[in-house]
């Protein structure tokens, strides 16, 4: 594999300040980097082209948003701005930025520049990028030392959005406004220098020098190995290639570990939003789950509890709402609405729609628990012969993602983490218009209410609109919630702050947390 360097570049520069970038100061043998070994796929360098938690995991790092969470905290604080703040309405929302922010190649980070960062994001709408997360953005303004969100309607949550690595601030000098950058080399403002990065996707971190914001303690020398699935984190933790093991190792091994069977690892658990879905594909009535009787079908046959025993050994627990437990407005519409695993009362349905059995369906999965997960998703379905479900696998996360938004799928497995700490980011992304999903699904009684909740600065006025959407989820069922997880990370017994990457539904992976005892 060829390692690519933060200062190569193309044309005559014969140094890195010739390039006009800063000279870094790089880890030396005694700053033996922290390697970390990670499941999460990995889409883009360049934060307008991912939007999933193994790519915020390197973008809360390498790059700044104007405001940030602090670890466990619900409402976010100013990082690259100073102060940030609705107007007259919550349709404007300001910030000053902070004084004397640059890039790591010294170019100054301004006002100019968040402008051009959020533009880019709705001028590129990757369809793997976070342009779904700002829909509600008209038009942003660069003047002096403020920039100005004009939004198309009232929106309390703004404020967490700009929060999240989607608002990541980006050098218009190295990241064109119409189309995704291609290098391998990339310039922030966060904790963190991309000092290269290889094939595998292998990431290697340093300190940021000239770095200023929320983050008060400086990180040391970071790598992250991004892996196909657990199987292989675990291979890498066991031949000790790796110090910590995030969302990695296998189901098996961490029921082990929680039950103290290896003294000789660092265990951090913590209980998590991250939800898993079984995504159903309602875009056309021409599609076997265009029909709103089979997929209250599909959500009368899957039985959580034994996919919690026996796929994941009771490492995540079953969840029957929309909303996860822990966050706010969490309800219990589809234990309410359905039975569990009653092939009896989902036949009686589709009898009763005209539906001809077996529903032939495609259930497309990734590798690894997945896999496993999947094939018992199967055999639920195909109780009693009421459905034939042929499995499509797909190994790369990225074409994961392209298959299951060009429609591919009939069904997909999905897992999908808070973007912050708000019931929005399980509502608006998952079953508002034009969601990120594709699923086809939308609701006019669903948009309302999703509009009503965006006007509430106190988010708990909001409530009773979050349970009320839950309750349409579980009548119309564009997806069937399966699990909750909980998060674990682990780690050598010399490597501390590995429970600062548990996550907070924040989406911020606190690598700048992480030190390694010294002899």
């Amino acid at each position: 594999m060829k390692r690519r360097s933060l200062g190569i570049v193309a044309g005559t520069c014969v140094s890195l300040a010739a390039c006009g970038y800063l000279l870094l100061p790089y880890a030396t043998p005694a700053e033996k980097p922290i390697v970390i070994g990670t499941a999460n796929g990995f889409t883009h360098l360049d934060p307008a082209g991912g939007y999933d938690s193994g790519s915020w995991a390197f973008y809360s790092n390498v790059y700044q948003s104007l405001l940030t969470f602090d670890s466990g905290a619900t409402v976010p604080r100013p990082d690259a701005a100073e102060s940030c703040g609705f107007t007259k309405s919550l349709t404007t929302y300001r910030c000053k930025m902070r004084g004397g922010l640059v890039f790591s190649n010294g170019h100054p980070v301004t006002a100019e520049a968040v402008k051009h960062s959020f533009d880019r994001i709705l001028s590129i709408r990757d369809p793997l990028g976070p342009s779904p997360l700002f829909a509600n953005l008209v038009s942003v303004e660069a003047s002096g030392s403020f920039v100005t969100f004009h939004l198309a309607a009232a929106d309390a949550t703004w404020p967490f959005k700009i929060a999240t690595p989607a608002g990541s601030i980006v050098d218009p000098a190295e990241f064109p406004r119409n189309q995704l950058r291609t290098q391998r080399t990339v310039s922030g403002s966060g904790p963190y220098v991309l000092s290269s990065y290889e094939d595998g996707p292998r990431i290697s971190l340093l300190p940021n020098p000239v770095y200023k914001g929320a983050a008060s303690k400086k990180g040391e020398p970071v790598e992250i190995s991004y892996y196909k699935d657990s199987q292989e984190v675990e291979k890498a933790w066991d031949a000790e290639e790796i110090d910590v093991a995030h969302a990695g190792l296998t189901s098996a091994t961490l029921a082990s570990l929680e039950n103290g069977k290896n003294t000789d690892t660092r265990l951090s658990i913590g209980e998590s939003t991250v939800a898993r879905y079984l995504v159903l594909n309602t875009s056309s009535p021409h599609r076997p789950l265009g029909d709103v009787a089979v997929r209250r079908a599909v959500a009368a046959l899957v039985d959580r509890g034994r996919l919690a025993e026996t796929v994941f050994k009771d490492t995540v627990s079953p969840l029957y709402s929309l909303v996860p437990r822990g966050v706010t407005g969490h309800s219990t519409d589809f234990y309410d609405v359905y039975p569990e695993s009653d092939p009896q009362w989902a036949a009686q349905r589709l009898r009763d729609a005209g539906v001809t059995t077996p529903v032939r369906i495609t259930l497309g999965h990734q590798v690894g628990s997945a896999a496993d997960e999947a094939r018992a998703l199967k055999a639920q379905l195909e109780r009693e012969g009421l459905f034939q479900v042929k499995l499509l696998e797909e190994t790369k996360w990225v074409r994961y993602q392209e298959r299951y938004k060009s429609g591919e799928f009939d069904a997909y497995i999905l897992q999908w983490g808070p973007d912050f700490p708000d019931p929005d980011t399980f509502v608006q992304p998952l079953v508002g218009s034009n969601n990120t999903l594709n699923s086809g699904y939308s609701s006019a009684a669903i948009d309302g209410s999703i509009a009503v909740t965006q006007q509430f600065v106190d988010r708990a006025k909001s409530i009773e609109q979050f349970q009320e959407i839950q309750r349409v989820v579980a009548q119309d069922v564009p997806l069937v919630p399966l699990w909750q997880k909980k998060n674990y990370v682990t780690a050598r017994p010399a490597v501390t702050g590995g429970h600062y990457l548990v996550a907070d539904n924040s989406g911020v992976w606190r690598l700048w947390e992480l030190s390694r005892k010294r002899r």
